[in-house]
């Protein structure tokens, strides 16, 4: 998901640029046949017209992940925009302990009231969009019940294990009849309504668009002994939160959905058949397999273009835009950046295994939906300008970057959403740079980590969507960097390659990525990642002081310059530290930082003009760069009038923070 930066990050950059002003002269630099879909409602027993028109596909006989749920989908779109679903879920057991219960995902739900945990702990607000009045939405089980016809529903419990708000039902837990054993699988027959929200965070409508995202009763994630490093195997639950996002089994869907006969619908997977027309709706059937989610969109107002696209590691993908017609013309823009991301995140971390990828922009008033993923269908934001700047292409670049973090190796989200955020961003990054030029300002980007926290908690414990999105995205994106610098890209791209292959499908841990680390660069990172990622450190290096004396006899200039350097914070190796004289002589060394401190005393002709601690910038990790330069002399008028300078603007942007 990309992040839309928000006021308070302007001020944040301009005190950086105030309190750093000095230094910025280095700156520029195949399905289970088991059960048959359900009718859609109001056509049981209605003949199947022949279909009108449509690319379809069929199902590859390739397994590439344990596929441990199959859905079976039934929807319809009501004129009034209420999805009616009926959904045949099958589970197989992936543990040994037997379980009684069954936990769902009823994550509409959160939209429900303003007393449920994502509304209290996002305020109503997500990057930059607020509820519109009157947008609650809400999920409803109709019915639940076995293969015979036994009734569940009055066995269903909502649970709150995060937060204990009795007022949020975005999780609920299924008594079953019957326990099941490991390796023994399960059928459920389930019965649904969604009362589509008004779209600020992720999904529901504007206007006569429809995004459906997390709309249907998804199961939670049960994990075996070893996944994501478990002792003991067990469920996986955690409500909807203001800041979490979402972490599934991969299995397979069979879809049919049913919309308004002038709808068009892109989704997950491929179409089966082409859509068909009957009783006044358009019906579409789709399939996926090896994802962990399924989602779609509709409106009457796409503008449909679709293309066939090959590259290496890429072997046939139809690649499908789905346009506001407000960016109709930007077309060509989207297609290249779709595929630049296709072939070199492909390249990179490992073969795009699907057929499809349907990229859909929503209108200006759908932007809550935008900048979002799901498997092989990403959101761009809302078409809101005609002429928009690289945001367009980075946005589809970040989110096709989620279909191998997010949709591929499918860390958990909720806990450790850096190995989704942080590792699209560093992708998202580097591909700007190559493709459009774009270099980023890494000093500037550290300089707003304000208030840095460990990468490894839980989504809603950071303090709020700025401070998650600082961690997650910026900082763990810093952490990738400084890796970077420390051994160098072409062995940064094995650590992410091997990464990427290794847990391709396997729902990894950072402990894995470390692991990964340290194999490939065969030493231990242990006191980095217990710093920068399991901590909340970011590295702080200082030139303490300076002092000078003059040595000089009546033949012979000689000055002996003394300086101490002081880590604050964090440890690196090989600190680069420039030594400048009054006559333009430079003398550069590297501190190994071991030690809280050094001390250089330098003998030379002319006195020590100044000194600086990474003169370039290039450790990633530190924040903190206006004590990283000192000048030996500062002449006392230049002093107190930089001193009244900087009170003054920060009086300034510290009034500005009532925006």
């Amino acid at each position: 998901m990309t992040p839309v930066r928000a006021k308070i990050i302007l001020s944040s950059v301009l005190a950086i640029c105030v309190l750093g002003g000095t230094l910025l002269l280095s700156l520029s630099q195949a399905p289970s046949t088991q059960s048959a879909l359900a009718p859609i409602p109001g056509n049981i027993n209605a003949p199947v017209p022949a279909p009108t028109e449509g690319i379809v596909q069929t199902p590859l006989a390739e397994v590439l992940s344990d596929r441990v749920v199959e859905y079976h989908i039934d929807v319809q779109l009501t004129e009034d925009h209420v999805l009616k679903g009926t959904s045949t879920l099958t589970w197989t057991h992936p543990g040994k302990k037997t379980v009684s219960e069954l936990y769902f995902h009823l994550y509409p739900n959160a939209f429900a009231s303003d007393e449920t945990t994502f509304m209290k702990e996002s305020g109503g607000k997500l990057r930059g969009d607020a509820m519109p009045k009157d947008g609650y939405g809400s999920m409803k089980l109709t019915e639940i019940k076995t293969p015979d016809g036994l009734s569940l529903l009055h066995r269903i419990q909502y649970v709150q294990p995060d937060d204990g708000n009795i007022h949020d039902k975005s999780l609920v837990k299924v008594r079953l009849p019957k326990p099941v054993k490991g390796g023994e699988s399960i059928t459920l027959h389930m019965s649904f309504e969604v009362d589509m929200p008004r779209i600020f965070a992720r999904m529901g409508t504007a206007d006569n668009f429809v995004m459906a995202g997390q709309w249907f009763p998804k199961l939670s994630v049960y994990e075996p002994v070893g996944t994501r490093n478990r002792k003991t195997e067990g469920w996986n639950l955690h409500q909807y939160h203001g800041n979490s996002e979402f972490y599934s089994d991969f299995g397979i869907y069979s879809v049919r959905i049913a919309v308004p006969a002038n709808y068009t619908v892109a989704a997950t997977g491929f179409p089966t058949k082409p859509y068909y027309k009957q009783n006044d709706q358009r019906i579409y059937q789709f399939y996926a397999d090896d994802v962990h989610d399924f989602a779609w969109a509709a409106s009457p107002d796409f503008v449909v273009v679709e293309e066939p696209f090959s590259a290496p590691n890429v072997p046939g993908v139809r690649i499908k835009l789905f346009l506001d017609p407000a960016h109709a013309d930007l077309k060509d823009r989207y297609l290249y950046a779709a595929k630049s991301a296709l072939s070199n995140f492909s390249k990179w971390y490992g073969k795009y295994p699907y057929s499809t990828l349907s990229i859909v922009v929503p209108p200006k008033a759908g932007n809550g939906a935008g900048g979002m993923e799901y498997p092989t269908l990403i959101t761009a934001f809302g078409a809101d300008e005609t002429s928009p700047g690289y945001e367009l292409e980075r946005t589809v670049i970040h989110e096709i970057g989620h279909q191998y973090f997010y949709g591929m190796i499918a860390s958990n989200e909720f806990e450790e959403a850096w190995l989704d955020e942080a590792f699209t961003s560093y992708a998202e990054e580097r591909l700007m740079e190559q493709e459009y030029g774009l270099s980023p300002n890494i000093p500037l980007q550290s300089g707003y980590i304000t208030s840095p926290a460990s990468l490894t908690q839980e989504a809603w414990k950071y303090d709020s969507q700025q401070h998650y999105a600082e961690n997650v995205y910026t900082r763990g994106k810093l952490i990738l960097r400084a890796i970077e610098q420390q051994i160098g890209i072409k062995k940064m791209d094995k650590v992410m390659s091997a990464y990427a292959a290794k847990y391709r499908f396997k729902h990894p841990t950072t402990k894995d990525f470390q692991t990964v680390v340290e194999q490939v660069t065969r030493k231990s990172w242990a006191t980095f990642f217990d710093q920068y990622v399991y901590s909340n450190m970011m590295a702080d290096f200082a030139v303490d002081s300076i002092q000078v004396k003059d040595q000089s006899t009546e033949t012979e200039s000689n000055y002996i310059s003394t300086v101490k350097l002081t880590k604050k914070a964090g440890d690196y190796a090989e600190i680069p530290v420039v030594f400048a004289f009054k006559d333009g002589h430079m003398i550069r060394k590297e501190w190994d930082g071991k030690d809280a401190n050094i001390i250089y005393n330098l003998t030379y002709k002319e006195p020590i003009e100044w000194v600086m601690v990474d003169p370039s910038y290039s450790i990633a990790i530190e924040n903190k760069h206006i004590n990283n330069y000192m000048s030996a002399e500062v002449e006392e008028e230049i002093q107190t009038r930089f001193n009244i300078s900087i009170t003054k603007l920060i009086e300034t942007l510290l009034g500005s923070l009532s925006w």
